[in-house]
């Protein structure tokens, strides 16, 4: 769903609407699929627009499974992905946007940030190295680079991975007993669980002060894989849809 007025994250929902079974899920999800392979050759081949996907979430919301179920099939000529982590030296000697605006999406392309520009109003808040009044101005900055974006014919999906906390402990107990998922264990794991209500008032300030009509977020329940990567991919096909790209005609056929 889009951002409405204000947002309670400990009432918004973690699991799947009552009546939305998994298999008829999964069977949609290989159409919707489908479907993005031919409207992001389009976008590729028209080569005027771009679309940028922005993921945040909750440490164990999944953003790396979703962008592995939503975006593998499609041709990677025309996608891209980009993580943000704790900002190098150099980045530090500019302005907060400027390793970001490095990485948005050139006409054609599709980039997904697997957590983003939004990390400096969220952890750097939780972490006492942003106060409120830098974030109302990092706020305002955040609207323009978007409108900038949008003006520039970049199309900006931002998706927020509601995992509830009992969902997010199961999961970072995960990486302490399951082998595969142990490379992902960092020490600080435990403690960011126990910040869940100050993540949670930090994300719900970005909801109110960043989601301009034109650049709402969308809030995806979670806790269940197969329907947080449906959502996403559904959202996308419909704003590609929207796009309506075109193949351009040849060069023998444009006009002289």
């Amino acid at each position: 769903m889009k951002t409405p007025a204000a947002v309670n994250l400990a009432t918004l929902p973690s699991r799947a609407p009552d009546g939305v079974h998994k298999d008829d899920t999964l069977q949609q999800m290989q159409q919707l699929q489908q479907e993005l392979v031919e409207l992001q050759k389009r976008l590729y081949a028209e080569n005027r627009r771009s679309v940028l996907v922005v993921l945040q979430g909750m440490d164990a919301s999944g953003k790396d499974g979703l962008i592995r179920r939503v975006f593998s099939g499609l041709n990677p000529q025309g996608v891209r992905v980009y993580s943000f982590k704790e900002p190098t030296e150099l980045e530090l000697a500019h302005d907060f946007l400027w390793r970001v605006h490095q990485q948005v999406p050139p006409k054609g392309m599709i980039h997904v940030f697997n957590r983003s520009h939004y990390e400096d109003v969220l952890i750097t808040r939780v972490l006492g190295l942003v106060n409120k009044e830098e974030a109302q101005r990092r706020f305002e900055a955040i609207n323009n680079f978007e409108k900038l974006l949008q003006q520039a014919g970049t199309t900006v999906l931002k998706f927020y991975l509601h995992v509830s906390e009992e969902e997010q402990r199961a999961r970072l107990q995960e990486r302490v007993t399951d082998p595969e998922k142990r490379w992902k264990y960092e020490a600080g794991d435990e403690d960011k669980a126990k910040q869940w209500p100050q993540y949670r008032a930090v994300y719900e300030d970005v909801f109110k002060h960043c989601s301009p009509p034109s650049c709402p977020w969308h809030l995806v329940p979670a806790d269940q894989n197969w329907y947080k990567a449906y959502v996403v991919a559904r959202t996308l096909r419909d704003t590609l849809a929207d796009l309506n790209p075109q193949y351009p005609v040849s060069k023998e056929e444009r006009p002289r």
